[in-house]
């Protein structure tokens, strides 16, 4: 008995530990401490270039002055009362990923400026401009200026899968981690655990509830679906991004919480895939999409169009340093 619960947990450990359509971490790590020791003045000296490079073209460049203006929506000057310089941000245990991906902008500014920042997963709007990599999508989150952070993470695009929408089974599935200050996920499993068109459960190593207790999912075994479940966790529902770039369909609510993904312009049964907040229709949808499996196809077509939008990293980079540049020239500080 003791060998067969081993063997499961080793085979949990593998899926964890699988690469498959994820990023790799050590590369990531490696690359960021070898910027660290490039010279700061080598990329000041770059700055001009490299935002000098915005496109003539005036659609290419209405893009980019639109996207600039949806993370940064500072319209006008704003003194920052409590701050830290750029020169003060270190590396920290807990915030590596955040601290790297901001680092990749600002290391191209005078690090005598000023800024504020707040890493983690954020669903509060702070008091002054700051940078972050969540916010609310409504109210006036004009204080909450969006970066491309935790990207590692949060940035995970399907290159290649197995299977077209058609060849896929014709049920939702769902692996996700369950708590109590996730009262979406409770009331989801609560009315769906045992639903035959459902493939859905609780990954924690200590179940919210035992019988919902279920075994991981690669990323690949959860593309034989064609319905993946996008539930919100902490703030935004991080497989969200990797599901919209595949052959198979996010089913979510309208989401609350937005990243540099841009969730609140996501079009709903055009990008994905509405239910209510409730989830009290979930059967009902899920039947007519699976009736009409072209209507999905479109959705799929629609959901991979807009991910393509943030796969020139020569034009990400561009639109992160003009957020930066707009946060201080609004700041009062260039």
């Amino acid at each position: 008995m003791m060998g067969i619960n081993l063997k499961k947990t080793f085979k949990i450990d593998l899926k964890r530990m699988s690469f498959k359509h994820k990023n790799n971490k050590a590369l990531y790590y490696l690359k960021n401490y070898f910027l660290l020791a490039v010279p700061q003045k080598y990329h000041e000296n770059k700055l001009n270039q490299l935002l000098s490079s915005l496109q003539k073209d005036p659609k290419e460049k209405q893009y980019i002055l639109d996207r600039v203006n949806y993370y940064n929506k500072l319209n006008s000057p704003k003194e920052l009362k409590n701050s830290k310089i750029l020169s003060d941000l270190k590396v920290k245990d807990g915030s590596k990923t955040y601290f790297f991906d901001f680092y990749e902008s600002f290391k191209y500014f005078k690090k005598s400026l000023k800024v504020n920042y707040v890493f983690g997963d954020v669903t509060q709007i702070p008091n002054e401009p700051s940078f972050l990599k969540s916010r609310p999508i409504n109210g006036d989150n004009k204080n909450s200026v969006l970066l491309k952070l935790n990207k590692v993470r949060h940035f995970i695009f399907i290159k290649k899968e197995k299977y077209n929408f058609l060849q896929k089974k014709d049920s939702i599935v769902f692996r996700g981690r369950v708590r109590s200050n996730l009262p979406n996920r409770i009331d989801f499993l609560e009315k769906y655990i045992n639903h035959p068109l459902c493939n859905i459960g609780d990954v924690n190593k200590r179940a919210f509830k035992p019988e919902w207790k279920v075994s991981r999912m690669t990323i690949d075994e959860q593309l034989a679906y064609k319905f993946i479940l996008s539930l919100e966790g902490n703030d935004v529902a991080s497989n969200l991004k990797w599901i919209m770039s595949s052959q198979s369909v996010a089913v979510m609510p309208k989401p609350k919480f937005e990243t540099w993904f841009m969730e609140g312009t996501l079009i709903p049964n055009y990008h994905y895939i509405e239910i209510k907040d409730d989830f009290s229709d979930l059967e009902e949808v899920l039947k007519y999409y699976i009736l009409n499996p072209n209507k999905a196809q479109e959705i799929v077509k629609n959901a991979n169009e807009y991910v393509s939008q943030f796969k020139n990293k020569e034009r990400e980079k561009l639109i992160s340093l003009l957020v930066l540049e707009k946060y201080f020239k609004k700041t009062n500080q260039l």
